[in-house]
């Protein structure tokens, strides 16, 4: 069995399987958070479709297709306020389980809300034509996605005849996350709050940043971790130009003799693998719900001696990975399998990447000032890609000018909107591109020390930490708040309140220490 290698780490995939899609959940992999854990639903969960407009900024465009959508009607209580939850799907198909699983099932039912769950278009089954040709593609926006959402919410408000009092509460995590964000800033009258986990809001070409938290990631358990990481990516780099005696292919069980099939693309491929399918994929959903793999099982590794020297060392945890499957790393495979404009309701790597190369840039390369994971997979790395697959107008230049159109249409890091809660983990390594700080008091921002991607959105557990527990707390204080129109006051929150009194402990320690 062979698997294949350029991987863009997705904003959520949901398969832990090795299929050909999961092999890519590093550097381009999408958003699409892994699923939770089911529970019973006393009705059944009704699956659907709703017919979106192709092109919803051309009136003379009249070309339809059919997007899919779950409902769960089980908690819905329109006698005492009409409450809707609308669960905004990422770049993956639309998973069911969020009808009956995750955190907001606890407000769902302490305020009677109907849930729905939004799969975005060219995602799961939700397809507007019949391949994914790079021509088709070009209906593939955050913007078209936003306006089939503010659609799917007035069809929505007509069909099961909700009034005006109606209150739409959005969730979404990573790419979702920002979708739920930019909802609210765009669609006030229509969404009267969102809780967006994880979400970058300013897009960016080169993004170091995401490698510096892995690596960040790996120093919390110790140094000693992070120095073998980055001694075996300098000897690796030094053995895969000059192999000498070791044997780097059967070593790390690559499809190809290195010594053979090593452009300079094909190394970059490798080594870009080899950072993100273990360390990147394991940092961001690093000890989260249902998650067996942590970096302390990584760093377990790297620094038991036992393994053998620093490289052999990291093959070990390639195993993790791969196991006994071989690693695809020639870039012209993982080229052939981009341009593959087929259909598959998993499938997402095609559309994800060609999101990048046409909005958000996002490319998690080797670029740090340190550079613990090797030194081969800079800028170009990533924008060769998107011409070698989507064609040479997907260049750095107009790669470029897409980034600073979103930027200025949403307004990144000054997004201006309110009724919005933020929510990052500091073990996330997306979190640079997110709010990390409250800047605007209407719009609070959670951080959460020792959580990664999205770890709020799942439904509690006894392991969860106590400041999960209480940013959860928070999120469902705000739901509560929004519902009753009420304006947010931050300084009142509970959540918001102990980081005041630990601050103020701080500060008066210091003053007593001083006198």
């Amino acid at each position: 069995m062979m698997k294949l290698g350029v991987t863009v780490l997705i904003l959520f995939s949901v398969s832990y399987a090795l299929s050909s899609e999961s092999v890519f959940r590093g550097h381009l992999l999408g958003y699409d958070i892994p699923p939770p854990k089911v529970a019973v639903s006393r009705v059944e969960v009704a699956t659907d479709y709703f017919t979106q407009r192709l092109d919803h900024f051309d009136p003379s465009n009249t070309i339809v297709w059919s997007q899919r959508y779950y409902v769960n009607t089980e908690y819905f209580n329109a006698t005492e306020r009409e409450t809707i939850f609308l669960m905004i799907a990422g770049e993956g198909q639309a998973s069911v389980s969020w009808m009956t699983g995750g955190a907001w099932i606890e407000p769902a039912e302490k305020y009677g809300a109907l849930l729905f769950e939004l799969e975005h278009r060219f995602y799961g089954v939700s397809h507007p034509f019949d391949d994914l040709s790079t021509e088709n593609l070009r209906y593939l926006s955050s913007r078209q996605a936003l306006e089939d959402t503010a659609t799917f919410i007035n069809g929505m408000n007509q069909e099961y005849n909700l009034t005006k009092d109606a209150k739409w509460i959005v969730f979404g995590g990573s790419y979702a996350g920002s979708l739920a964000a930019w909802l609210r800033q765009k669609y006030p009258h229509l969404v009267q709050g969102a809780m967006s986990a994880s979400g970058p809001l300013f897009a960016q070409l080169d993004f170091p940043e995401y490698l510096q938290v892995v690596a960040d990631d790996l120093a919390l358990y110790s140094r000693e971790c992070v120095e073998t990481v980055k001694t075996a990516f300098t000897r690796l780099e030094e053995l895969v130009d000059n192999p000498g005696d070791e044997n780097i292919t059967a070593l790390f069980n690559l499809c190809d003799d290195i010594e053979v099939v090593n452009t300079e693309s094909d190394i970059a491929n490798f080594l870009e693998k080899l950072t993100d399918d273990v360390f990147a994929y394991v940092a961001q959903y690093n000890k989260n719900s249902g998650r067996t793999t942590s970096v302390d099982d990584l760093c377990d590794i790297l620094v038991n001696e036992t393994y053998g020297d620093e490289v052999y060392r990291l093959a070990e945890v390639n195993k993790l990975f791969y196991g006994s499957t071989c690693l695809d790393y020639k870039y012209q495979n993982t080229v052939d399998y981009l341009s593959d404009t087929t259909i598959t309701a998993s499938g997402n790597m095609r559309q994800w990447i060609y999101q990048t190369c046409s909005e958000y840039g996002w490319y998690q390369t080797s670029s740090q000032e340190e550079q613990v994971f090797g030194t081969r997979y800079p800028i170009e790395f990533f924008t060769n890609l998107c011409v070698d697959v989507y064609g040479p107008e997907f260049n750095t230049s107009y790669i470029n000018g897409q980034i600073e159109q979103i930027n200025t249409h949403f307004g990144g890091y000054d997004i201006d909107v309110r009724n919005v809660v933020f929510v990052h983990g500091s073990y996330d390594p997306w979190y640079p591109m997110g709010l990390t700080e409250t800047t605007n008091s209407e719009s609070p921002v959670i951080f959460i020390d020792g959580t990664a991607h999205c770890s709020n959105m799942y439904a509690a557990t006894d392991e969860d930490l106590p400041q999960l527990v209480e940013a959860r707390e928070e999120v469902n204080r705000l739901i509560g708040v929004w519902l009753e129109g009420e304006e947010i006051s931050g300084a009142n929150s509970p959540f918001t309140t102990n980081v005041l009194s630990a601050l103020l402990l701080i500060l008066s320690s210091l003053v007593i220490s001083n006198l």
